[in-house]
Parts: C-alpha cells; structure tokens; sequence
C-alpha cells in the first residue's frame, strides 16, 4: 500500500510506502497469585505466547507505578499448546506483597511494543466468615492487661516494644508445615473446644477450633503476639501445639512457661522441636534440644506421659539433610567429587580430613549451617 506525502520543500508530491501493522495476537495465563499474599513477597508466576518478540512483563499498582521485569523463563509445555505462536516464554519472579495487596493483582506485559493487561481479583487465603466467628469465641481468652487490636483479620496483641521484633521476622522465608497424624488426633478429640497452635506458621489448612497464634501476619493467623508474653488469660485452652517452633524464639524456657500458664488443668501438650538439624531461619535459629532438653522445659508444669521420635524424625533425615546441604554449599566440582564419595570415606578420623579441598573449600555461612560447634570471643563493655 502506498500514500502520498507532500514534500514542503519543493512543493511536490510523491509515492511512499505505508507501513500496516496487523494486531498482534497474543495469549496469557497467570498460574500465581490466587489469593492475597501470605508473607511479605508473593509469587508472580505464568506465560506469554505472540506472534511478536514478548518485551517485558511487570506488574501494576492503582496508582501506576510498576515493579521491574519479572524474569523471563522456559515453558515448554505453554509452547506446546500454542504451537502457531512463534514467541512463547514464561515469567516468574517474586515482588513485594504491596504489589498484591489491593484485593487484586495487575499484570502488563509487552508484545511487539504492544502493551496489555491482565487483572485477577484475590481471593482472602481463609473463609473470612469462619475467620470472623472464630475471633468472636477467641474475645473472652483475651488478658484485659494486654493490648489487643481488633483488625478484619486478627487479633493484634504486639507491644510497641515487640513490634520491631515482629517486623524483622516477616520475610520470605513462609514457615508452612501440615499437621502430623499426632497433632489431628488431637485436633479432632478437641473438636468442641479451642485448642492454641502457639507459631502456627502459615496454615493452608484453617480449622474452626484451632487458634493461629504468630508473630507474623499470614492470612491464617488469629492472634498476633510473641511466644514469651502469651495475651491470653490463665487455662483457657483444652490443648496447645507447639511444632518446630521453640528453636526459633529467644527465650523458650519463657515461652514453656508461658504454654503451661495457658493450658487448662488436665490440657494435652503436643510438642516438637529439632535435634541434629542443620541452621534454618524463620528468621533466626537459636536453640536446637535433645529428648533430654525438651522434657526439661515442661519440667513441673506437665506430666510427660509418651516421648518418642516421629518417622519424620529419625536419624536417617539428619543424615540425608547434613550431607546434602554439604553437596549444596561446594563448588560445582568439588560437589561432584564429594557426592562420588562412600560411606567408609566420610567415616575416617576427621583430623585426616581436615586437608581435604572439601572440608577446606567449604563456605563458611555453610560451616554455620552444618557446624559440630560454634565458638564466641566477646569483651564485656567497661560502661
């Protein structure tokens, strides 16, 4: 197709070639986020298939504001379903939860400079009603010596002193563990009743007789506070789960204590902690125990009546978990060298060992993760 342009400068007339841009077609899945973010990140994940080069992908704030590029990665199987489409990529990255927060998520990707946008509207990650009729019931166990804010969501109990904390301990590392066969059967033989998860974590899970405890504001938490200043009165609760949580706070002897003053006379204690686990951070680490050690917490305050190791406990997970952060944490050919390895290999002295490129190679926040020992050199403050 051609059209004619005037030429001002000689005042004639002459035949271009006009260019026609047929509309680009594209399709677009989102796969995530469904519903409002659980930490303070979320996961913006899905593909793009064009007839045109995919530029970028971001996502969108009312105000128009955009995050950076999401990363561009493979996806085969979208590709295989558009097979005409010349241009098929994925996009996964996470962003700040401030970008999803809005009670929808907006994504504008880019295809051949043609911009378009995609809107999902999320979902509460819990049945607000059931929330709201469980925060009715959880009102009267409240200590009226306590601060308590009633929110849409939660409970919040955190002292202006304990909010830092709390603040710091909202990253994106989401502790989301599913209940053992242990902790259902208590569950269930409470069913009537309210029973405390004191560190619920993130419960995918939400049961109407089971109060989320947590320092951090996933959607599935109840009340907010800390473990070593419970804002509940005294006996209150029928039973109190406390899984993979005492490791992770400050004073756990505190927070035992605390677990006691709020169990009913006569209450059932479910508790776990790690033993020869390797440092994970939620966000921090503190305490690892032996069977010895956890039974010494509760000591006066409960009766043990069973202490054993869970199958998802026994040493063979310690094994597999030490050995293969050890792997993860060297060189890509010291990593292959150390996996050919046997057995009897690793069982030498390991003052034998100590110049072998493995052990001297290996990184020292992996030497933190995995150490037999940790030391300390400090100096008092002179005022």
């Amino acid at each position: 197709m051609a059209r004619l342009v005037h030429d001002a400068g000689t005042g004639h007339s002459q035949k271009v070639a006009s260019i026609v841009r047929t509309p680009t077609v594209t399709h677009f899945w989102l796969d995530a986020p469904n519903h409002l973010p659980a930490s303070t990140q979320t996961l913006v994940e899905g593909w793009v298939a064009s007839d045109t080069p995919i530029d970028s992908v971001r996502v969108e704030r009312p105000d128009g504001s955009r995050s950076d590029p999401l990363p561009l990665v493979p996806r085969p199987d979208a590709a295989a379903q558009h097979p005409a489409r010349s241009h098929v990529s994925g996009f996964s990255g996470k962003v700040a939860a401030r970008w999803a927060e809005d009670g929808e998520i907006a994504v504008v990707y880019s295809c051949g400079g043609i911009e378009r946008r995609h809107r999902r509207p999320l979902r509460p990650a819990v049945d607000m009603a059931l929330k709201s009729a469980k925060l009715r019931r959880i009102a009267p166990l409240l200590r009226p010596d306590r601060p308590a804010r009633l929110t849409e969501y939660y409970f919040d109990c955190l002292s202006e002193s304990q909010r830092p904390e709390a603040m710091a301990a909202e990253v994106d590392a989401v502790s989301r563990n599913d209940y053992d066969g242990v902790a259902r059967d208590l569950i269930a033989r409470h069913a009537g009743s309210l029973i405390l998860d004191a560190g619920a974590g993130c419960r995918e899970e939400y049961l109407p007789n089971v109060v989320n405890f947590e320092i951090v504001p996933y959607p599935s938490t109840d009340v907010l506070g800390t473990g070593e200043d419970l804002p509940f009165a005294d006996g209150v609760f029928d039973a109190v789960l406390s899984l993979s949580v005492l490791e992770h706070v400050r004073d756990p002897f505190a927070c035992a204590r605390e677990i006691t003053r709020v169990l009913k006379p006569g209450g059932d204690l479910y508790a776990s902690v790690p033993f020869l686990q390797p440092y994970h951070g939620y966000p921090h680490h503190y305490y690892n125990m032996t069977h010895q050690g956890l039974a010494n917490l509760f000591a006066g305050g409960v009766e043990i009546g069973q202490q054993w190791v869970l199958d998802s406990g026994l040493p063979i997970w310690s094994v597999n978990w030490l050995l293969s952060r050890y792997r993860d944490g060297l060189p890509p050919d010291l990593a292959e060298r150390f996996e050919a390895l046997q057995v009897r290999d690793l069982l030498r002295d390991p003052l034998k060992l100590l110049d072998e490129d493995f052990v001297k190679q290996l990184p020292r926040e992996t030497q933190f993760e995995l150490a037999a020992a940790t030391v300390i050199l400090g100096r008092k403050p002179s005022h």
